[in-house]
């Protein structure tokens, strides 16, 4: 399997959704800002086949319970859930205060989002992982109310395994609706569904501009794109980890990025003969293949000042340093979504079990974008208290910026309160 050397094609990569897809976006939430429920249903019934009246999930819409099946399941779970709160419980925020000698006292008020949607796809996979990194900050941030949306098929049944991640977060309202329409729902309310404060969680492309044409009206996560990996490597890294690794980004969609940068030119070599080998027993070879061919890279540099030069360039999502030292490099990191630091550290660790949260900042987006995490369920207030004093000791230096910006009742909210 060659990789492609030629990394400027990974700044081209397509982000940004179709004008069909947007124009196809728009119309289903005016549809549904018009329309409520009556148009939930409609297009639950179109997309996935459910022609259910109720859009809130019961006890009936469960499957029976299996023992033997979910006993196991449930306590993996837990122990996600348990690295999940340890990790993200210290980005907990308080309220504080200052006092001046003259009397002024000023501060910022924390104070949590009341109502949030997480959105879990439909598809071929539960992502009930992804439940957990959505949920589990807003629980600790001390939202009031969590809402599932997903999307269900016919039998109007959704997953056991996702019900128990819900329990384990808190969460009581689970709707069954999915795609544009539930964005749409959830940002605006309807009838059934509540309108929320913030909607996060991953999805399609639908998905993805449903929640970048609602933002304003509603908080959003972030407008994520194809998933990326970057691994920077010497001369001491593992060829069959490092393709393992790669191939497990690959494996996404064919829209994925998957780039070793290394100083060892033979390491490459051995990378590549490994991709090829690892993909002859990998049931997703097919999409991981097209991955590598579309967004695959391989890069030789002289030195680890370069490579991370050119991942700082590149922002990735996931960035893992495969190196002699890897924790002595930390801090040449500046733009990265998810740093995964040696050889027993890879990708897959943090997705699951590591505790940190894997809904990253995609196509370049951590240069100014952070994972999720509690921060991203609370709301700040700054606040003010000046005595008379106070006021009086200013109140040359404001009515003058207020003038000088051509605001005289400015200065007159001031002027009023010490004319004789």
């Amino acid at each position: 399997m060659q990789l492609n050397k030629d990394i400027s094609t990974l700044k081209n990569r397509k982000t940004e959704a179709d004008e069909s897809v947007v124009s196809v976006v728009q119309a289903i939430i005016t549809d549904v800002r018009k329309n409520g429920d009556e148009a939930v249903r409609r297009y639950a019934k179109e997309f996935d086949g459910y022609a259910g009246e109720s859009l809130q999930v019961t006890h009936a819409d469960i499957p029976p319970h299996n023992p033997n099946a979910s006993y196991g399941f449930f306590h993996l779970l837990e122990r996600a859930a348990d690295r999940i709160r340890d990790f993200h419980k210290n980005q907990i925020e308080k309220s504080w205060s200052i006092y001046k000698d003259d009397g002024v006292m000023m501060g910022q008020i924390v104070r949590p989002l009341e109502r949030v949607a997480i959105y879990v796809p439909g598809g071929t996979a539960v992502l009930t992982s992804s439940l957990l990194m959505c949920a589990i900050p807003a629980q600790l941030a001390g939202v009031k109310e969590i809402i599932m949306l997903t999307p269900v098929k016919e039998d109007g049944q959704i997953s056991e395994a996702l019900t128990q991640a819900a329990t384990l977060c808190g969460i009581t309202k689970i709707y069954k609706v999915g795609g544009a329409h539930a964005i749409a729902a959830a940002a605006y309310g309807t009838e059934t569904i509540p309108r929320v404060d913030k909607i996060v969680g991953p999805g399609s492309s639908y998905i993805a501009t449903a929640k970048r044409l609602v933002y304003g009206a509603v908080d959003i996560d972030m407008v994520a794109g194809p998933s990326d990996i970057l691994v920077i490597a010497d001369e001491t890294a593992n060829a069959k980890y490092v393709a393992a690794d790669l191939l497990s980004q690959a494996e996404h969609g064919t829209d994925s990025s998957s780039v070793l940068v290394s100083t060892c030119d033979k390491l490459i070599s051995e990378v590549e003969v490994e991709i090829t080998r690892q993909l002859t027993y990998l049931k997703r070879a097919d999409i991981a293949r097209e991955s590598l061919k579309n967004f695959g890279a391989a890069v030789h540099v002289r030195t680890l000042e370069e490579a991370f030069d050119i991942s700082n360039d590149l922002a990735p999502e996931h960035l893992e340093i495969l190196t002699a030292d890897p924790i002595s490099h930390l801090p040449k990191v500046k733009n990265a979504g998810s740093v995964f630091l040696g050889e027993n550290t890879p990708e897959p660790l943090g997705d699951y079990m590591s505790g940190t949260n894997h809904v990253l900042p995609t196509g370049g987006t951590a240069r100014f974008y952070s994972p999720l995490g509690v921060y991203d369920f609370v709301k700040y207030s700054s606040y003010s208290y000046y005595p008379r004093a106070a006021l009086a000791a200013l109140q040359d230096d404001v009515q003058k910026f207020a003038l000088s910006e051509g605001l005289d009742a400015h200065a007159n909210s001031v002027y009023v309160r010490f004319e004789k």
